[in-house]
């Protein structure tokens, strides 16, 4: 172990001194906050020598910053506030249109679904042949749906009378159709069928709308 000599009472601080360091730090400590630190810092310059030395400008920078940066920072959260803002209420415009789709849907009766006005249905054997036309003054119209079961078929739409003719479609092997008639003059406007194939096939026709009547035309 080594010997180390014990300082003597004479050597060691008395109270008064160690007062006095104590006071002399502190001073030194405010001082540097009050000239250094809050001019350097937080741009507080009470004395005015923070600017002297420059410091304040510095200060003065870094509080612009934080400024900018906390606008930045709210900002940020405004935009994405405002964004969720907007999808959710995207999200409720598009539940409240599937309820009041929903709503409009169970107030509307079945009667205004427009039903079809009138139906056929018949067979064609192999080679055999059918006619039929709606009744019709130029300007009106007319909506089919034609639906051939078992086969396929060959048919002419088109309208003639008042001395005019016209052909609107033809379908070859066909198994079904549907469209619309516009009437360029008044007379009769439908269709002409034939049977193919080598079986019989059964054609069903709807109609409905603007006609005074759908006949056989055979």
């Amino acid at each position: 172990m080594f010997n180390a000599e014990k300082p003597s009472l004479n050597e060691l601080p008395t109270s008064a001194q160690l007062i006095r360091s104590t006071a002399i730090a502190a001073a030194s400590a405010v001082a540097i906050l009050v000239t250094v630190v809050l001019p350097a810092e937080y741009d507080i310059d009470p004395t005015g020598i923070g600017s002297v030395l420059g410091l304040a400008e510095m200060g003065e920078i870094k509080s612009q910053l934080a400024a900018e940066a906390e606008a930045d920072r709210i900002k940020a959260l405004e935009e994405q506030g405002a964004l969720v803002t907007q999808e959710q209420s995207s999200l409720m415009n598009d539940i409240f249109s599937v309820f009041v789709g929903a709503a409009h849907a169970e107030e509307v009766p079945s009667e205004a679904v427009q039903e079809w006005r009138d139906e056929i249905t018949f067979t064609l054997a192999p080679g055999e042949s059918a006619e039929w036309k709606l009744v019709m003054e130029e300007g009106q119209t007319a909506q089919y749906a034609m639906l051939v079961d078992g086969g396929r078929v060959n048919f002419d739409l088109h309208g003639h009378g008042s001395g005019q003719s016209e052909t609107y479609y033809k379908g070859r092997g066909s198994t079904g159709d549907e469209g619309e008639i516009t009437a360029g003059f008044a007379g009769e406007h439908g269709w002409f069928w034939r049977n193919r194939d080598k079986t019989a096939v059964t054609v069903t026709v709807q109609v409905r709308g603007e006609y005074d009547e759908f006949k056989d035309a055979s």
